[in-house]
């Protein structure tokens, strides 16, 4: 079966074609990767353009891996997203938990609301509790008096995901899944222990930062910050009068979040913003460094806030796994142990074979895991849109439900 996967990021379009056989690895047929400049902080600057530059790649895609390309993937960003944590609890009187229980505790919760101009992205069961035992499987079988379901779910704005598949309608291709963007990073990069055991995967992307948080085989938060390393790379410009082009290098060159005494006397010529061409200015290392250090010390704490505003913080979750372009920034593994008093470590793409080592850096993260979005049996279970209508014509559509998701 081929599955490919499109993530239209803030800096480029990237599109990767697999090969999905029984009991095997995702075989990569294509990956091609597009630089853009039409897209700043998820919008497009010039629709025509981007939908042309998505055209392109789908067809050297298509083309490279020989393969007809009618279905994909998309990758959502979930920046101005809202997340919503739910319950729902029904007394069984001492009775054998069946189906039945799990069809009526979800029917009186909140499970096919929804706001006005949002779409549920995301919608999943977390955890249940039987007579106030958590458990994270399935419960049916036990004997309760009292079943609790702890739900989340994730709503992005209508208007940004209809935007997205609007490139495609002229295509002629299927928007099969949405994916939320952070999702896709972190099944490309957590392994089953870190979703077992709990993880925080944070993806460093160009315009954004995003997070989710994995424990006991499931997602149980997903959101993003709109600061990314394009910011990093602003605040050097200015900081120094220097063009971007220029900053970029010096962020990739000579950019680090942890000091030296050396880096006083690594001197650095750059040059400078003038109406005379040419026109240089030397600097010291630590310059530079002085000017990425707080922007990235903000960065990460806003995904701390992040985690202490719904009181993920209190689940003490121990391993945090960086990914994403900024990742590769000298000393951030280091510095984010400090604020996330957490073991760190950077994480690359795997569970795929034949992926060229050119696309296997932390970059190409939110790419490579659209392909593995079902393939992976540790993934979130995910609703289908629904609406909740009539709650006495949902019981059918229960009925398929938890027979594939439960």
């Amino acid at each position: 079966m081929i599955k490919v996967g499109v993530d239209i990021g803030n800096s480029k379009i990237s599109c990767v074609v697999s090969d999905l056989q029984k009991n095997s690895l995702p075989k990569i047929l294509s990956f091609i990767n597009y630089p853009t400049s039409n897209i700043n902080k998820n919008a497009f600057i010039n629709f025509q353009l981007i939908k042309d530059e998505v055209r392109h790649v789908i067809t050297l895609a298509a083309k490279d891996s020989q393969t007809e390309i009618k279905s994909i993937n998309l990758n959502i960003p979930v920046t101005d997203s809202i997340s919503f944590f739910y319950d729902s609890k029904i007394e069984i009187e001492n009775e054998l938990i069946t189906d039945l229980h799990l069809k009526k505790a979800i029917n009186q919760s909140d499970f096919f609301d929804n706001l006005i101009n949002y779409e549920i992205l995301m919608n999943s069961i977390a955890s249940y509790e039987v007579d106030n035992k958590i458990l994270f499987g399935n419960p049916v079988g036990n004997f309760a008096k009292i079943l609790n379901l702890n739900f989340y779910k994730l709503m992005v704005k209508k208007n940004l995901i209809n935007t997205f598949k609007n490139l495609f309608y002229d295509l002629q291709i299927h928007v099969e899944q949405l994916v939320p963007a952070p999702l896709s990073s972190a099944l490309a990069v957590l392994n089953v222990d870190d979703r077992d055991l709990g993880a925080i995967c944070i993806d460093l992307g160009e315009a954004s930062t995003s997070l989710v948080v994995f424990e006991h085989e499931k997602l149980l938060f997903a959101d993003a910050v709109s600061v990314g390393s394009k910011n990093i790379t602003n605040d050097i410009a200015r900081g120094i009068s220097t063009t971007k082009e220029s900053a970029e290098r010096l962020k990739t060159l000579y950019g680090s979040v942890l000091s030296s005494p050396s880096d006083e006397h690594e001197i650095i010529e750059v040059p400078i913003v003038s109406s005379e061409p040419g026109q240089f200015k030397q600097i010291n290392r630590s310059t530079i460094n002085n000017i990425i250090k707080p922007r990235v010390e903000e960065t990460l704490e806003l995904v701390w806030q992040k985690l202490k505003q719904y009181g993920l913080h209190k689940r003490k979750i121990k391993n945090l796994v960086l990914t994403g372009g900024g990742s590769q920034l000298e000393g951030i593994v280091d510095y984010a142990q400090t604020i996330f008093d957490s073991n760190v470590r950077l994480g690359r793409p795997h569970g795929v074979v034949g992926l060229n080592k050119s696309f296997s850096g932390p970059q190409f993260s939110q790419t490579i895991g659209l392909i593995l979005h079902e393939v992976d049996k540790y993934e979130v279970n995910f609703m289908k849109k629904a609406q909740k209508i009539k709650k006495n014509t949902l019981i059918g559509r229960f009925s398929s439900w938890l027979d594939q998701y439960i």
